[in-house]
């Protein structure tokens, strides 16, 4: 049942944002297929939601009526879950593979949602002002190279008093990595500010599953300051800044799962903050 649109603005993709484009995909079979995803049971359970939208709905309350657009979708189980909450809801992602699956899971789910299929810094090309809530998935702005470019594409697609609602990965967590050692001290090695990209070879991804076919992979960094700045310098006002002692994912190797299924440190959790999330409003309405 969901509808589609497609536009081809991903052939200009430097190397970094094309690695990338080829980790993703390569990626959409594997998480697809997996267990922790099943597509299969969140399409059947029609009161379901997913992980990570289940952990905001208190905060995005109830979106009967208002237009939702979520960005970065992947293969679209928080947008299913964000129709499931009431919203109207577009999904974007520059992944044709990401989004047939997401297209697929809409449909066996039962819901109307529209896909489009669009580079993050290319939506002003493809979507205006004409939504009430801009929502961003866990373990998205990584992928990015500039944050103020960021800022400025999702405050273009909020209407007057429409909302953005961020949550992800810390950046301090982003600068702990030492895979030599095997102890519970935290190092930090990698830069906290946006600059230049990281390189990474890695087969794995964050689910269960074979390795992917395209390991290739490049992040960037964004200091808290750097975001928070840059949604003000986009003209929206900043509503709610909070920082959170759990994950989605395991992103240290001594972190332990808890019974909700997020991921902690194990002695001193409070030594570190590991996602954060971050509200705005468009001025307005």
């Amino acid at each position: 049942m969901g509808t589609a649109d497609s536009f081809a603005l991903i052939a200009d993709f430097d190397e970094p944002r094309a690695a990338n484009f080829r980790n993703w995909e390569s990626r959409v079979p594997v998480h697809a297929a997996s267990a922790d995803y099943d597509l299969a049971g969140l399409a059947a359970d029609r009161e379901r939601l997913s992980p990570v939208v289940t952990y905001d709905r208190d905060r995005l309350g109830d979106l009967t009526g208002l237009d939702v657009v979520h960005v970065q979708c992947h293969i679209g189980t928080d947008t299913l879950s964000l129709a499931r909450l009431g919203g109207r809801v577009t999904g974007v992602d520059f992944s044709p593979a990401a989004l047939a699956v997401a297209r697929n899971l809409a449909a066996a789910g039962g819901a109307e949602i529209r896909y489009v299929e669009s580079e993050l810094y290319a939506i002003p090309a493809v979507l205006g002002r004409e939504f009430d809530l801009v929502y961003t998935g866990v373990g998205a702005l990584n992928w990015l190279p500039d944050i103020a470019a960021w800022a400025r594409v999702v405050a273009g697609l909020l209407r007057p008093g429409g909302r953005l609602y961020v949550r992800d990965g810390h950046p301090m967590l982003y600068t702990l990595y030492d895979e030599d050692v095997d102890d519970d001290v935290l190092r930090v090695t990698l830069p906290y500010f946006e600059g230049n990209a990281q390189r990474w070879v890695s087969a794995e991804t964050y689910t269960d599953g074979p390795p992917v076919s395209s390991p290739e992979q490049y992040e960037w960094n964004h200091g808290i300051g750097e975001t928070v700045q840059a949604v003000i310098d986009a003209g929206l006002v900043v509503t709610a800044l909070r920082e959170h002692t759990e994950l989605e994912w395991k992103g240290l190797k001594q972190m332990v799962e808890g019974g909700d299924g997020k991921f902690r440190l194990p002695e001193m959790p409070e030594r570190l903050p590991l996602m954060f999330t971050l509200e705005a409003r468009a001025v307005g309405g």
